[in-house]
């Protein structure tokens, strides 16, 4: 059986990441930070990824998807749970296609095969947060039928809030 998932686009498929592929997907995390103007938050390296997407404790999942054999797009996903809907759903943290390589339809590819995914793992449903200027990347969600949740907002504690948080125990 071929590790590689075949698409609609012509030379296009999708496939699981592996560790041989901590470069790569790094390469497309620091892309992501410079098109989100975000390159200043980006610590992770190499080693940071692979042992949290390779290691004893996955954390989280990628898929790459390969134009013939090079590598144009990723989605880096991993579950969450719903307390209202007592199930678990698909979180996905990044979603990123070349510049050169968009409008072919990668990006919708990867969606709906995480959305194929979200289904088949019996997950109540698939989310991720878009920065409020990206109004292309809000444009594409709507064609495919997302839907923003106005109503709510997302908090973060991080760095030395969330030392202090830590320490108020």
């Amino acid at each position: 059986m071929s590790d590689r998932i075949p698409t609609q686009i012509p030379d296009l498929t999708l496939r699981f990441a592996t560790e041989a592929d901590v470069g790569i997907i790094l390469a497309f995390i620091k892309e992501l930070a410079e098109y989100e103007r975000l390159s200043h938050e980006v610590t992770a390296d190499e080693d940071t990824l692979r042992a949290s997407l390779f290691g004893g404790r996955r954390v989280a999942e990628v898929l790459i998807a390969d134009l013939r054999t090079a590598p144009v797009g990723f989605a880096l996903f991993f579950h969450n749970f719903s307390t209202f809907l007592g199930r678990p759903g698909i979180y996905l943290e990044d979603l990123y296609v070349k510049p050169s390589m968009r409008g072919q339809g990668i990006g919708t590819a990867l969606l709906s095969f995480l959305g194929r995914l979200t289904r088949e793992r019996g997950c109540g449903r698939l989310e991720w947060a878009v920065l409020d200027w990206n109004e292309p990347a809000i444009t594409f969600y709507r064609n495919l039928g997302a839907q923003p949740l106005d109503d709510w907002t997302v908090f973060r504690v991080a760095g030395p809030a969330l030392h202090a948080l830590a320490d108020r125990v």
